[in-house]
């Protein structure tokens, strides 16, 4: 593990698009295609729906209603899959790629892929950067993008998913992000001034957390907006690109391409922030999984880690408990309940960007985009 210094400088390769300006503006093409599992046709035509609310031109992926012949979690065969990412990706019209939902099979499409190919097609002719958005099983795609081709993503709730139809907040708060520039914007749910939030409750933080100490805190303000949760583990301060995503694919990316020679990450790519979330898993599964992580060295490139939602998983405090059985002692800040993930509300999160965490002893831990 690296303990950030105040020398450390983001390389060059590392410099951050949308800073100043946005990724996506009303008139732009979105290319909406499935490389997981398949989706609803009510599902499919409300993710439309929403895309073109935005005033953007959507073109749906011929093989997106498609279905596997044998495998019932996958929309369509791999070569089905795989070529509506590459033709969605290399479409000179295409601002974005946007994942219609996750599931699984994403990481199935990625040997298939040429990237020699995929790169020479990465920018709009406004020169312009295109844009990768979705999150879940998406993960592998983020992880090979930021490989292959050194492009930032956007690790997001996606349009085909419930949290579009059934949040009041996620469908504003990503469109906040495909339309706004990144330069200076904050992580996670919305900041709360001072040491107390709107609520009147303290913060918590990992050193003096015990149950039968913790206040009645309210989860959102009086507009419905969730509340930021996002305390403390260990504190400290870190820069550097923001990296991870869903824990099951990063795990399941080990010794990979796209994740090998892991262990010399930080000094062939600079400072790293990384983040994790997962959904529906029990403790030892998650425990299994971290295992994975750090005997293959996937930490060694952390200058600070910052945990997402761990919905329908073990309780919070017993996940935080077993990241700090495995990073406690690390001498990197740890920032827990930042909400991304598969939270019902969760916030999106660019990755590939450099970001800035601070994470004090006492006060709510903050992480931003940094400005150009």
């Amino acid at each position: 593990m690296h303990s950030p210094t105040p020398s450390d400088a983001q390389p060059k390769s590392s410099v951050s698009p949308y800073l100043d300006t946005a990724p996506l503006r009303a008139g732009d093409t979105v290319r909406l295609i499935a490389p997981s599992g398949p989706t609803d046709e009510e599902s499919l035509l409300r993710a439309i729906a929403q895309l073109e609310s935005w005033g953007l031109r959507v073109v749906v992926g011929d093989n997106v209603r498609a279905r596997h012949p044998r495998v019932k979690y996958l929309a369509g065969t791999d070569e089905q899959r795989r070529t509506d990412l590459v033709e969605a990706w290399c479409d000179p019209d295409a601002a974005a790629v946007i994942a219609l939902r996750g599931g699984f099979g994403a990481m199935r499409l990625l040997d298939g892929i040429d990237f020699d190919f995929m790169r020479k097609h990465a920018l709009r002719p406004d020169g312009r950067p295109k844009l990768l958005t979705g999150s879940s099983d998406i993960t592998a795609l983020h992880q090979a993008w930021d490989h292959h081709m050194c492009v930032a993503t956007l690790f997001c709730p996606m349009v085909g998913n419930d949290p579009f139809k059934n949040s009041t907040v996620v469908p504003d708060e990503v469109a906040a992000w495909l339309f706004e520039p990144w330069g200076g914007r904050e992580l996670g749910f919305p900041a709360l001034d001072g040491a107390t939030g709107e609520s009147g409750a303290e913060w918590t933080f990992w050193s003096d957390k015990r149950a039968e100490d913790q206040p009645e805190t309210s989860t959102q303000d009086q507009g419905g907006r969730p509340l930021s949760r996002a305390r403390t583990l260990v504190p400290g301060t870190a820069k550097g690109r923001l990296g991870g995503g869903n824990l099951s694919l990063v795990a399941a990316g080990m010794g990979s391409p796209e994740l090998a020679g892991v262990r010399e990450l930080r000094e062939r790519s600079g400072p790293s922030i990384l983040m994790l979330e997962d959904v529906e898993e029990e403790l030892y599964r998650l425990d299994n999984l971290l295992v994975q992580l750090v005997r293959g060295g996937w930490f060694d490139s952390a200058d600070a880690v910052v945990l997402g939602s761990w919905q329908d998983c073990a309780e919070v405090d017993e996940v935080e408990a077993l990241i700090m059985d495995y990073l406690g002692e690390a001498g990197i800040p740890i920032v827990s309940e930042m909400g991304f993930g598969h939270d019902p509300d969760a916030p999106s999160t660019p990755l590939g960007v450099a970001v800035t965490l601070e994470a004090p002893a006492r006060g709510r831990p903050r992480m931003w985009v940094d400005g150009a």
